[in-house]
């Protein structure tokens, strides 16, 4: 892949930040089938996305994401709410809405007898794009498919008709691209070559919203996140507010000689032998200082060889507040 983005969407280029969100949601809801057997998948979900954000949309699965993505792509229709995609609503100004979003489904739905070059011309052609204004090319080369661009589909590997689901989803410019798992069963290389392309687009002005299960992808590549489950917004904040609520901290101690028992002093730190020579300790920074832990670590008459601390990570996140919302 390129190392430089050479052409900058031309709505997300031209847009202020200060202007409507990329993404405006407000009592979005969507009820499957009547009656008894009626299922609510999306429960008046009110959501905004900044534009130019690079936005976390997580969730287990049957939470209501891939229901709300589809919404947006107008493949399901919505049974309340309002839904904007740029300032468009969906139902008002549909087609504007549509021109906005670029969608690439988890699903590899890709025309066995298309060659990538005939596949971008004709989603091209579908959004209406002028023949002088078509980035073809471009586009092959930016996902590394110029080499099979007149390849049949059927040919390709699975990772490379994962780069074609995202070429295909950029030949109109998009300023809100979605991401429905885009990494799922790609290998490491692959993914770290999508990652670097889409957070150039994001760099270039395009607001990208992405769905995943790798929590340490959303952790590294989003700037905000918002947790959906059972049909609603769980959580909703930036990225390093989001991991401020857990107020948990672990020490890792590599010992130099073997422990028999736990040392009383550790009672309340949740202390947890993981050998005969490591001790795990675990705080709340909010309550007990730093400096108190390893006040009591050289009270106890401990001899470090080793020390590490780790903080609570998306992942503790996303199953603290799922449990809580399951209970």
């Amino acid at each position: 892949m390129p190392d430089t983005i050479r052409t900058i969407p031309a709505a997300a280029a031209t847009a202020s930040a200060a202007s409507s969100p990329a993404i405006s949601l407000r009592g979005l809801e969507k009820v499957y089938g009547r009656g008894a057997t009626a299922k609510r998948a999306l429960k008046g979900i009110d959501l905004d996305i900044p534009r130019g954000s690079f936005f976390g949309l997580l969730g287990p699965n049957g939470a209501g994401k891939s229901t709300l993505i589809n919404i947006l792509a107008g493949l399901v229709r919505k049974t309340a709410g309002t839904a904007a995609i740029w300032g468009h609503d969906i139902d008002h100004d549909k087609r504007q809405a549509q021109a906005a979003i670029g969608v690439v489904p988890q699903e590899l739905n890709i025309d066995p007898f298309f060659t990538p070059r005939e596949a971008l011309e004709f989603q091209a052609g579908l959004y209406g794009v002028p023949r002088a204004e078509r980035r073809t090319a471009e586009i092959l080369a930016a996902v590394g498919l110029t080499d099979k661009a007149d390849s049949y589909a059927r040919t390709l590997s699975g990772g490379m008709r994962r780069r074609m689901l995202v070429a295909k989803a950029l030949v109109h410019a998009p300023p809100v691209l979605v991401l429905d798992e885009p990494t799922a069963g790609v290998d490491v290389e692959l993914r770290q070559q999508l990652w670097a392309y889409v957070r150039q687009l994001n760099a270039a002005g395009t607001t990208v919203v992405l769905t995943t299960h790798y929590l340490e992808e959303a952790e590294a590549l989003c700037d905000h996140i918002a947790i959906v489950h059972h049909g609603a917004i769980a959580a909703m904040d930036s990225t390093p507010a989001l991991l401020a609520r857990l107020d948990r901290k672990d020490v890792i101690l590599t010992l130099a000689a073997d422990l028999a028992a736990l040392p009383a002093v550790f009672a309340d730190l949740n202390a947890e032998l993981l050998g005969p020579r490591r001790l795990r300790l675990q705080y709340r920074p909010s309550q007990i200082a730093f400096s108190t832990v390893l006040a009591r670590i050289q009270g106890a008459g401990l001899e470090i060889a080793d020390l590490s601390t780790q903080d609570a990570d998306l992942e503790d996140l996303f199953l603290e507040l799922t449990a809580k919302k399951a209970a």
